[in-house]
Order: C-alpha cells, then sequence, then structure tokens
C-alpha cells in the first residue's frame, strides 16, 4: 500500500537540529524587553516558544507580570504598534545571537545521511523569518545539514501553532499524504503545528526549549542532576500533544520504525 510507509521528516531548527537548548531565540527577545526597560525572566520568556517571533512579543506582552511592569514604566498598556516596534528591534538582534548558536545539536548530521538511506524527504519549518535564518542555514550546510525544503514563519500566514508552514512543506516536496510525514520539535506550538497539519509528532525534549539547558551546561550536571532536570523538562511537554517525546534527534530512528508498522497496521496519526 502507497500510505504504508513514511515519505518525510519535517524537522525543527532552533532545540532540534541546531543550538542546543533553544539559546538564540532566548538571549534575544530578553534583549529587547530589557531595551524596552522591562526585565523578564527566561521562564517568561519560554512560555510563548516556538510561535512565529511577532507573535511570540504579543503573547510575551498578554502575561500578567510583564503587563504590569510595561504599564509602570511606560505609563500605559502595550499597544499592537509597540508589538511592530520591538519586533523591529529583534531581528538585527536575533540574527547576532543566531550567529552565535548555529551549532548543530550532536547526531544531527548522521540522522541526515540515515534519513537519506530510508529515501525519506527532509522538509523543515521555524518560527524564525528567513532574514534571520539565511546566515544559520549556511552554517548548518557546512555541517552536513541541507534537507529539502526550509518553509519559515513570515512564508506562511498563521503557521505555528497553525498547519501552514508544514503543509507548504509537503506540497513543495509532492508527499502523497500528510499521514506520511513525521513532524519534530521542540516545542508546543511546533508539535501543535504538526498535528494541526494532521501528521506524526516526535517532541524533542532535553536539546530544546523544555530543558533549555546549552550543551555545555547539561554536561556539566552530575548524573542525579541530569535525572532530575530531565524529568522537570519531560514533565513541561508530555501534556503538548506528541505521538512521541525523545530525549533529542539521536532518539529519533526507532520511532520511525515504530510509526512505520502502525501505518502497516491501518493507524493514521
Amino acid at each position: 500500500m502507497e500510505s504504508s510507509q513514511l515519505k518525510a521528516v519535517i524537522l525543527d531548527w532552533a532545540g532540534t537540529l541546531v543550538d542546543f537548548g533553544s539559546r538564540a531565540p532566548l538571549r534575544a527577545f530578553m534583549q529587547v524587553f530589557a531595551n524596552a526597560g522591562i526585565i523578564v525572566s527566561e521562564e517568561q520568556t519560554r512560555i510563548p516558544m516556538g510561535t512565529e517571533k511577532k507573535e511570540h512579543i504579543r503573547r510575551m506582552l498578554q502575561q500578567e507580570s510583564i503587563l504590569t511592569a510595561w504599564q509602570k514604566v511606560h505609563g500605559r498598556l502595550p499597544q499592537e504598534s509597540d508589538v511592530e516596534e520591538l519586533y523591529r528591534q529583534l531581528a538585527p538582534i536575533q540574527i547576532i545571537e543566531i550567529d552565535k548558536h548555529s551549532q548543530m545539536v550532536p547526531g544531527a548530521d548522521k540522522l541526515f545521511i540515515r534519513l537519506r538511506e530510508r529515501n525519506l524527504r527532509i522538509g523543515s519549518t521555524t518560527g524564525y523569518s528567513r532574514i534571520m535564518i539565511e546566515g544559520m542555514l549556511a552554517k548548518a550546510l557546512q555541517q552536513g545539514l541541507e534537507p529539502d525544503c526550509v518553509v519559515t514563519a513570515d512564508e506562511a500566514i498563521g503557521a505555528r501553532p497553525g498547519p501552514a508552514a508544514a503543509l507548504k512543506n509537503i506540497i513543495a516536496m509532492g508527499i502523497p499524504s500528510v499521514s506520511q510525514c513525521v513532524k519534530v520539535d521542540d516545542t508546543a506550538a511546533g508539535i501543535h503545528e504538526g498535528r494541526n497539519a494532521g501528521m506524526w509528532t516526535v517532541a524533542v525534549v532535553l536539546s530544546g526549549n523544555a530543558s533549555g539547558l546549552s550543551l555545555d551546561s547539561w554536561q556539566a550536571l552530575s548524573e542525579t542532576d541530569k535525572n532530575n532536570h530531565s524529568l522537570c523538562a519531560y514533565q513541561k511537554l508530555e501534556g503538548c500533544g506528541a505521538h512521541y517525546l525523545i530525549d533529542d534527534i539521536r532518539k529519533l530512528e526507532p520511532i520511525l520504525v515504530d510509526i512505520n508498522r502502525r501505518l502497516a497496521l491501518g493507524e493514521r496519526p
């Protein structure tokens, strides 16, 4: 049966393929808000992570504590013009931070090789805009990461948590059915993107937003601290709706085997 095997994997970038701990977007948002006189925490900043960046700013400004701080500093409630201005300031800062955090997640290059050996197409989506990731894509190519398709958030209206970017991938790659696709992401918004597109979904936990630690910081933890941190990170994503949760993309291939098994039995996402 044509529909009994996977045809494509659609991967997220920051926290999934590159930038272990998804540090670049975190640092950029915190800097932009600090420039506006608002000190925000990592926790506050990570809540909307994975959404399109302007929407991310909008959702941060809706958090009660940030809303209160904005009123105190600026003497009024934030307006859409403030969202636009913060977003305008974000792009150059984000580009600098992405440039600092473009190292691939361990195993990403080997995953691409294995996916090609399985004759799977490789797509990708991101909450970044196209201008933000041009340098990152060039560095990714140097590290052996060359997907068949890249769709950025500004190229698909309603992307993340909407399905537009994921669906643009499968159209561009000529995939017959959404049930033959797997969406892999480290954020709830990215998982919702895949679910809303009708795809299988895999959440990566320890290399991304739920953990938040850089690779060096993660490796520096004791085994006990790693176990405790891992438990907390998994708890953050266990309710996101993903079909599977894994530590990082090095654990992806057995999941693909299981999805093919389920497809052969007639199951669908």
